[in-house]
C-alpha cells in the first residue's frame, strides 16, 4: 500500500485470501492466538479465589445483574440498598447487564444459581476476548499486511494476558469499551472508504458512548477524523460519511429511547447517557450526513466551510442544553470526600500525581503511547503515508493526552498504540530479514519488541524504584490484608444479622450487598455522595459526636475493618476519633461488640441498648 498527493492507493485486501498460506489468514489466525490465550486465561480462572473479579465495579455489577433477574425494571437503576434512604440511582447501562444476565438464565437451569453465576462470569470476558482480536487482527491487515496481522495479534494477546480487564469475573464495562474502541479504528482505516465498514464505526461510537461517556472524547475525536476525511476528500468519500453519520445517529437513539426511562428523558446528567449525549452526537451525526449528501460536489474550501458550521451548530446544541456537561461532573464533590476518596482512586489520578506517589508505574501506563505518538510525528514529518499516521496519531494522542489527567485512559492508549508500533515492527522484522543486515539490526528488533509492550515497562519500573527483594516480597505476601475484610468469610458473620443499615468503608460496600440482604452507607460511587459523607464524619468524629451520628441511622451496625487504606487515612487524620479509638483497642462505652470468626479482620458493633436513650438526648 502506498500514499500519492494524500490519496490512498490501495490493493485489495481481501485479494488472493483463498491462495494465500494459513499464517496470512486472518480468521485462521484469530482461532490459532485466541485459543492459548483463552487457555491461559482460564488457568489464572481455576488458581482465582472467587469467581467476581477483584474490582468493586464487578461486584457491583453483579448486583445489578441481580436485582434486574429479580425482577427489578428495565428502567430503574436504583441500588436501593447502597446509602441513605431511597437508596442511590446508579449511572451503568442495562446494555452489559442484559447478555450477562441472560448467560446467568441460560445455564441456571442446568447448574443452579450460584454455578450459573460462575460460568456466566467466566465466559463474558473470555468471549470479548474473540473481538477484540479480530478487529486488531483487521486493523493490522488494513494497514501493514500479513506480517502486521502477527504483531497486532500478538501485542494484543500480551495486553489481554498482562491486564485484569479480560479475566474471569471481570463483568464491568471496561472491556467492552475496549473492544468498541478497538472496533471503531479497525474501521476508519479502511483506506478503500467502503459505508459498511464506517456505519459499523458509527454504530460502535454510539454504543460506547451508551455504555459510559467517559469514551466521549475518544468518540469526539473519532467523528472528527471522519469529518476531516469528507472535508479532504469529497465525492469519494460521501458514502462512507453518510454512513457514519447515520449508523451513529440512529444506533444512539435506539440506545436513548431503550434505555433511558421516559420520565428522565428531559433530565441533563453528565456521567451517563442522558438528553445532553444524545442531542450532541444525534445532531452531529445528522448534520454529518446531511452535509455529505449535499455538499460533497463543493471545493475542499467550501466544504470545510460546512463543517465549520456544523460545529456551530453541535456547540449552540451544548450551551444551549447542557453547559454544566463542560465541568468535570466531579468538581463539585464535598473537599471531604475529594481527599479521602477521589484522589486515592488509582484509575483517578493524574500524571503528576502519579510520578511523585508512584513513580514506578508510570512507564506501564504511559511509554508505550509516547511511543507510538513519536513514531506518527516521525512518519508523518518523512511524509511516509502521512493520512494513515494523522488518523493513528488521533487517535493515539487522544487517550494519552486523557491520560495525564486521569490515569484510567492509559489502558486505551496501550491499545491502539499497538497499531503504529506494529507498523515499526513489520519494518525492522524486514530490514532483518535482509542479507547484510548485520547483528545489530536484530538487538534494535529485539529491543522495539520489549519496548513495545505495556508490561515490560511496568516491571521494569517496579524493579528500577522498588528494587528486585522489596517486588519479591510483595509478591510473596499475595493479596493485600485489607482483601481479607471484604471477602466472603468476612461477610458471613454479617450475614448471621437481621438485614439492617451496615455503617462500613466504601471498598467494603459492594461485598454487603452482594453476599448479604443489608442495606450498605457506603461504596465507592460518586452518586452516594451523602452516604459516603456519613460514614467518613462517624470515624472522624469524636466518639459522643458518632454516636449521636450512628442513632440518628436508627440502629445500625458498624463494620470496622482496621486495615481497610481509608480507614488507616481517617485514623491518622483524627487519632482520637472514633475510629481511631477501635484501632487502638478500645471500644466506646456505647457500642456492643458482635461475634465474629477470627482472622477476617472485621469487627462488628452495635449501639448498646440502654444508650440509645441517651444518645438520642
Amino acid at each position: 500500500m502506498t500514499e500519492t498527493g494524500g490519496t490512498w492507493i490501495v490493493s485489495d485486501e481481501n485479494a488472493g485470501a483463498s491462495h494465500a498460506p494459513l499464517s496470512s489468514r486472518l480468521p485462521w489466525m484469530i482461532f490459532a492466538y485466541c485459543l492459548p490465550l483463552i487457555a491461559f486465561l482460564a488457568v489464572g480462572m481455576l488458581r482465582a479465589e472467587d469467581y467476581v473479579g477483584r474490582d468493586n465495579d464487578d461486584a457491583m455489577r453483579l448486583v445489578q445483574v441481580r436485582d434486574l433477574l429479580a425482577g427489578q425494571s428495565w428502567f430503574d437503576l436504583t441500588q436501593t440498598r447502597l446509602g441513605l434512604d431511597g437508596g442511590t440511582l446508579m449511572h451503568w447501562s442495562r446494555l452489559i447487564d442484559l447478555p450477562i444476565a441472560a448467560l446467568i438464565s441460560l445455564f441456571e437451569p442446568i447448574a443452579g444459581a450460584e454455578r450459573a453465576e460462575m460460568i456466566a462470569l467466566a465466559i463474558w470476558p473470555f468471549v470479548l476476548v474473540i473481538p477484540l482480536l479480530a478487529v486488531m487482527g483487521l486493523a493490522g491487515r488494513r494497514i501493514g499486511g500479513p506480517l502486521c496481522i502477527h504483531f497486532c495479534l500478538g501485542l494484543t494477546a500480551i495486553f489481554v494476558a498482562t491486564s485484569n480487564r479480560f479475566l474471569a469475573g471481570a463483568i464491568d464495562h471496561h472491556n467492552v469499551q475496549l473492544v468498541l474502541v478497538a472496533t471503531m479504528v479497525a474501521m476508519v482505516v479502511d483506506q478503500r472508504y467502503r459505508a459498511t465498514n464506517f456505519a459499523i464505526a458509527g454504530a460502535a461510537a454510539a454504543l460506547a458512548m451508551a455504555i459510559g461517556v467517559e469514551t466521549t472524547p475518544f468518540v469526539a475525536a473519532i467523528c472528527l477524523v471522519v469529518a476531516v476525511i469528507w472535508a479532504w476528500e469529497g465525492r469519494v468519500f460521501a458514502p462512507a460519511a453518510i454512513a457514519f453519520g447515520a449508523a451513529l445517529a440512529a444506533t444512539v437513539t435506539a440506545a436513548f429511547f431503550l434505555t433511558v426511562a421516559p420520565h428522565l428523558y428531559g433530565a441533563v446528567t453528565c456521567d451517563s447517557l442522558s438528553i445532553a449525549f444524545y442531542a450532541l452526537s444525534a445532531t452531529g451525526g445528522v448534520l454529518l450526513a446531511a452535509a455529505a449528501t449535499v455538499a460533497s460536489g463543493l471545493g475542499r474550501p467550501a466544504r470545510f466551510a460546512v463543517l465549520a458550521a456544523n460545529g456551530v451548530v453541535i456547540a449552540g446544541v451544548l450551551l444551549g442544553i447542557a453547559p454544566e456537561c463542560l465541568r468535570n461532573p466531579l468538581s463539585d464533590l464535598d473537599p471531604l470526600l475529594r481527599a479521602l476518596w477521589l484522589d486515592r482512586v488509582i484509575e483517578a489520578r493524574s500524571f503528576l500525581f502519579v510520578a511523585e506517589q508512584d513513580p514506578g508505574s508510570l512507564g506501564g501506563f504511559y511509554a508505550a503511547g509516547l511511543l507510538a505518538v513519536g513514531l506518527c510525528l516521525w512518519r508523518i514529518w518523512r511524509g511516509e503515508r502521512t493520512g494513515l499516521s494523522l488518523i493513528l496519531l488521533a487517535v493515539v494522542l487522544v487517550n494519552w493526552g486523557i491520560a495525564l489527567m486521569q490515569v484510567r485512559a492509559a489502558v486505551f492508549s496501550n491499545l491502539l498504540s499497538i497499531l503504529p508500533i506494529s507498523l515499526l515492527l513489520v519494518d525492522l522484522r524486514s530490514r532483518t530479514m535482509q542479507g547484510g543486515a548485520g547483528p545489530f539490526a536484530s538487538v534494535i528488533y529485539v529491543l522495539a519488541v520489549l519496548v513495545s509492550v505495556p508490561a515490560v515497562w511496568a516491571v521494569a519500573g517496579e524493579l528500577a524504584v522498588n528494587g528486585v527483594k522489596e517486588m519479591a516480597g510483595g509478591a510473596a505476601n499475595g493479596q493485600n490484608s485489607a482483601d481479607r475484610c471484604y471477602s466472603s468469610a468476612a461477610m458471613a458473620d454479617l450475614r448471621k444479622i437481621e438485614p439492617t443499615l451496615v455503617v462500613d468503608p466504601s471498598n467494603m460496600g459492594a461485598s454487603i450487598l452482594r453476599f448479604t440482604e443489608h442495606r450498605a452507607l457506603s461504596a465507592p460511587y460518586h452518586r452516594n455522595p451523602q452516604g459516603m459523607l456519613a460514614e467518613l464524619r462517624i470515624g472522624l468524629a469524636a466518639p459522643d459526636e458518632s454516636a449521636r451520628m450512628l442513632k440518628a441511622l436508627g440502629e445500625p451496625v458498624l463494620a470496622f475493618c482496621a486495615d481497610d487504606p481509608q480507614t488507616r487515612m481517617i485514623v491518622k487524620k483524627e487519632p482520637t476519633g472514633l475510629y481511631g479509638r477501635l484501632a487502638a483497642g478500645e471500644t466506646p462505652d456505647f457500642l456492643e461488640p458482635l461475634p465474629v470468626t477470627a482472622g477476617t479482620g472485621v469487627k462488628l458493633f452495635r449501639l448498646k441498648a440502654n444508650i440509645l436513650p441517651q444518645v438520642a438526648e
